[in-house]
């Protein structure tokens, strides 16, 4: 078969022009000249018939038909190189996984040790972020994202609920005399208070929300920091029950009622669905999902 392909060192400073947003750090990362890369791409440009990117001053644009070859670029390189390591065999350099910081600080801090331990020629870079990390351009290689596993382009596979319910220090809750009945906890400042979360749960518990009766309490923006007011006597939290196990079996928080409330999302693991057999990627999510087995097997039991 006679492949119709761009001129392989030209396409190669193209991707990581696109990717980088300049001709002079490609030209760095790729060990050439700048002046050696401006003629690497007036080469593709010319042989694609048209521009692939718009000259500013200090500065690049890609165009229309840039934008179109370009996750492909870097999607055939990044396929390329993942079949090299494949065939050099072993899971080795670095795995860049992106997620938010309370997975990360309640989940990936926990356990992330003991996967280190079982690949120590991998290592693993976190980087905590509220967006969502763009897999096409090759700077992240899984993603631990909320939602309903639907994003396009990407593999989703599904780790547990992201279901939440009230937690608070013993203390605080001895302070009060006690959370015996959802109502009780009125008498406590609530983290976040206006987190769409405290509604859905008070109605999951058959009480109605009286947003009037709330003492507003700290509001910090993440679970991870919810967690810390509420394990420091500052408030009630409500938080992801399957993140913060740990601190209820330690006794540090108590959950005061069975009751979840629930939005519909759960925790996954995501990934490029053409990188799936990369072998970094490969024992990162079987390891993941080995991690929490255990949770989705208690899901499936509990009742619906």
């Amino acid at each position: 078969m006679s492949w119709e392909l761009p001129p392989l060192g030209a396409i190669r400073v193209f991707e990581a022009a696109a990717r980088l947003g300049s001709f002079t750090k490609a030209a760095e990362e790729l060990g050439m000249t700048q002046s050696a890369a401006s003629y690497q791409i007036k080469v593709l440009e010319e042989r694609a018939g048209t521009p692939l990117f718009i000259r500013k001053t200090r500065q690049i644009a890609l165009t229309e038909a840039g934008q179109q070859l370009a996750p492909h670029a870097s999607g055939a390189f990044s396929s390329l190189a993942d079949a090299w390591v494949a065939t050099k065999g072993g899971a080795t350099g670095v795995l860049s996984v992106t997620t938010m910081e309370t997975f990360a600080s309640n989940w990936l801090a926990v356990w992330l040790g003991t996967f280190q331990l079982m690949h120590p020629d991998l290592a693993v870079k976190v980087n905590t972020s509220q967006g969502l990390a763009d897999f096409a351009r090759g700077d992240m290689d899984v993603g631990i994202r909320t939602g309903s596993g639907k994003w396009p382009g990407l593999t989703a596979h599904y780790l547990f609920k992201a279901d939440y319910t009230p937690m608070l220090s013993p203390k605080l809750a001895e302070s009060v005399g006690g959370i015996h009945r959802p109502e009780d906890l009125y008498k406590l400042p609530l983290c976040c208070a206006d987190d769409p979360w405290w509604e859905i749960w008070f109605n999951a518990a058959g009480v109605p929300f009286e947003p009037d009766r709330i003492i507003v309490g700290p509001k910090l923006g993440t679970q991870a920091y919810d967690a810390m007011a509420a394990l420091t006597d500052k408030g009630a939290a409500i938080l992801t029950k399957n993140l913060y196990s740990a601190l209820l079996e330690k006794g540090q928080l108590i959950q005061p009622f069975d009751v979840l409330g629930s939005d519909g999302d759960g925790y996954w693991l995501v990934h490029l669905e053409n990188r799936r057999n990369t072998p970094k990627i490969k024992v990162f999510r079987d390891w993941v999902l080995g991690q929490t087995a255990e949770i989705r097997e208690r899901e499936r039991r509990e009742p619906r």
